[in-house]
């Protein structure tokens, strides 16, 4: 089985090389390390190599002054002792670069300029750490955001900028965890991270690496985690700056083609049954954590890892044929296995989440179970269902009974991350929902000083009401794309040829908030007082909800989770009086958030001192129930607690 195998692969990690640890910590010894005399010692994995050399400003790139000396099992080794002041020969922030001959007399170097050379770095003064990572939270609330992108402005933002304007935004919207994308250091920007050439650097086009420990440090200072988006399911095909043909050889750190290749994303694809890969990826992982403060990670693309086929023309019903059998890629099972156990052995409060679109069952259950030992999964058929009924239905013929389905349909006991829209959504060629909804019309009609349109109505109560079913029945934690939550116009798109290399997509517009006479400003209230409401109730961290009613003729749904009653109309044109809601515990019930509220874009007709008592009616599968009065397109949801709802403290004071 899977485990028998992780269990033998971990015992042989454990007994070679001054185990897990050492092992996993292999950064220390790779790449290039300065000794106590300022001596530099490189170190570099290239077995079909037949010459390694270093060149670079040191020595005026020099091509054959600096020889590697070849070492067993195809590492190569090169210590170049300190100049006669003693400072090291490799001076912080100069290039450098390995020449690589081949078995066939090629030499593997190129006069021409590349995107991103190797920079030494190592400064004077590293940044130093200054607070503590925060604790996992029960409730995961995720804002996906991408440094590049994080302005208004048509250029690529900064880490200062992120740690500056972003960081207190998504604090005050009460996200308590941020998954970084594209910071891997990638030589493609329009690949939006996710081709990546070098695994051991972030993204210089940001800034410096000390600038991105320092945005991770304020991060965990507001008590926000930060999770990596990590790509170890495949890596960019670049030869000059990649690591493809890296020893001249068409595998190296991959399997030989056709295995080796990902016929979809044109990229390479790791052999993870292979010592040296295995030490580096999981040295990656650690260095991430070590290195940057990174508090987990988000693994992109395990699908394609989890099977040979990759995903590539197959559909997933459920069956479990699909998920045992000879299609199921035991190398990349195992990999994933090692990883999460290092990670949660070593940090107990890292996240891990898996980007899976199969199903495949136990993914999300401990390693002892036969699981691979991810915390959560993104629950990635709850976005594909809400663009495609916005794409093919009229709102009178939403289906109540499907939307539900699809919301709670996911296996007992493995947490799900559920979302209306991440990066995915956005991306050219398709749009964000706020845009499904009101397309053209936000050009003209999302001022707050004149009466909304019909579109801009529905598209605005349709928003809110999507996101909160999303966030209350669709998982155990809540995602949402930065710039999302107020409604963000259009789409995503990076600067590439087919667009005149233009940044006017590639930004997010946060000046839209800003300004109280446009309505953004009602949706990011909205999501903001959403997010909190959930951090005073803890609904997604509640067993999963009673959904009592999905009534497809009224187009309403109510469901109970964390003893907090939500009630929602989907219903194009009829309201309710009186409306019987079941509930579970007796006693009075007072409405807590209310989508029709005037600062959320509301029409403000709902009276919120009234309170709602419950009789002992058992009405569709309670023993209690009360009646509301349901408005068009609106939700709501009640409490039988008496908390109070702080206001001050949502907004941040």
């Amino acid at each position: 089985t899977g485990y028998e195998l992780f269990q033998k692969h971990l015992l042989l990690l454990e007994e070679a090389e001054g185990g897990l640890d050492q092992f996993t910590r292999s950064y220390n010894s790779f790449g290039v390390q300065r000794l106590p005399d300022n001596s530099l010692f490189f170190r570099e994995w290239a077995p079909a190599a037949e010459a390694l050399f270093l060149t670079g400003d040191f020595n005026g790139w020099d091509k054959f002054s600096h020889p590697y000396a070849k070492k067993e099992f195809g590492k190569w080794e090169l210590t170049i002792p300190p100049r006669n002041d003693k400072s090291p020969a490799v001076a912080h922030g100069s290039k450098l670069k390995v020449v690589v001959h081949t078995k066939d007399g090629e030499r593997l170097y190129q006069e021409k300029a590349v995107i991103y050379d190797w920079v030494h770095w190592d400064p004077p003064h590293h940044y130093q750490v200054i607070h503590p990572r925060p604790k996992k939270p029960s409730s995961l609330r995720i804002y996906e955001a991408h440094v590049g992108i994080a302005s208004p402005e048509g250029k690529i933002a900064s880490y200062t900028n992120f740690t500056t304007n972003v960081l207190p935004r998504i604090k005050e919207l009460g996200y308590n965890c941020i998954q970084l994308m594209a910071i891997m250091e990638h030589a493609y920007y329009a690949s939006f991270g996710y081709q990546i050439t070098s695994f051991f650097a972030a993204s210089s086009r940001y800034g410096t690496p000390e600038e991105l420990k320092e945005l991770i440090d304020v991060a965990h200072s507001l008590g926000i985690m930060v999770l990596l988006d990590v790509v170890h399911s495949h890596a960019s095909n670049n030869t000059e700056d990649g690591l493809n043909h890296f020893d001249g050889s068409d595998s190296c750190f991959f399997h030989a083609p056709p295995r080796g290749e990902h016929s979809l994303w044109d990229s390479r694809l790791f052999n993870y049954s292979s010592w040296e890969v295995q030490r580096f990826l999981l040295s990656n992982l650690r260095w991430w954590m070590e290195e940057y403060g990174f508090d987990g990670f988000r693994f992109d693309g395990v699908t394609s890892m989890l099977y040979h086929h990759h995903g590539i023309g197959t559909g997933f019903s459920g069956g479990y044929s699909e998920y045992f059998g000879l299609q199921v890629d035991e190398d990349s099972l195992v990999y994933l296995m090692l990883a999460n156990h290092i990670l949660h052995d070593l940090y107990p409060d890292c996240i891990t989440v898996a980007e899976d679109v199969s199903g495949m069952p136990a993914l999300c259950r401990g390693l002892e179970e036969g699981g691979l030992g991810f915390d959560y999964r993104l629950a990635m058929a709850i976005p594909d269902k809400w663009i495609q009924i916005l794409k093919e239905r009229k709102d009178e013929d939403w289906d109540m009974g499907n939307i539900v389905f699809t919301l709670t349909n996911r296996r007992y006991g493995e947490k799900c991350i559920a979302y209306a829209e991440s990066h995915d959504q956005a991306l050219v060629g398709d749009k964000t929902l706020a845009f499904w909804l009101m397309d053209k019309e936000m050009y003209t009609s999302m001022s707050s000083l004149i009466p909304m349109n019909s579109i801009i109505d529905r598209g605005i109560q349709l928003h809110k009401m999507i996101r909160l079913i999303t966030h209350s029945l669709g998982g155990e934690g809540y995602l949402n794309f930065i710039g999302n939550e107020f409604g963000h116009p259009e789409w995503l798109d990076f600067p590439r040829a087919g667009n005149n290399e233009s940044y006017h997509y590639a930004r997010r517009q946060f000046n839209l908030v800003e300004s109280d006479q446009l309505r953004y400003s009602q949706l990011y209230r909205f999501d903001r007082d959403m997010n909190w409401t959930e951090d005073k109730y803890g609904w997604l961290a509640a067993p999963p909800a009673f959904v009592s009613a999905k009534h497809q003729e009224d187009k309403v749904i109510v469901f109970d989770r964390a003893r907090v009653v939500f009630v929602l109309n989907f219903h194009p044109s009829k309201s309710y009086q009186d409306y019987r809601v079941a509930v579970e515990v007796p006693g009075k019930y007072k409405i807590k958030l209310d989508s029709d509220l005037g600062i959320y874009g509301g029409h403000g007709r709902l009276d919120h001192n009234t309170d709602f008592f419950s009789e002992p009616q058992p009405y569709n599968g309670r023993n209690h129930s009360i009646k509301v009065n349901v408005n068009t397109q609106y939700c709501t949801f009640l409490s039988s607690r008496s908390k109070s709802f702080n206001r001050c403290r949502l907004q941040g004071k």
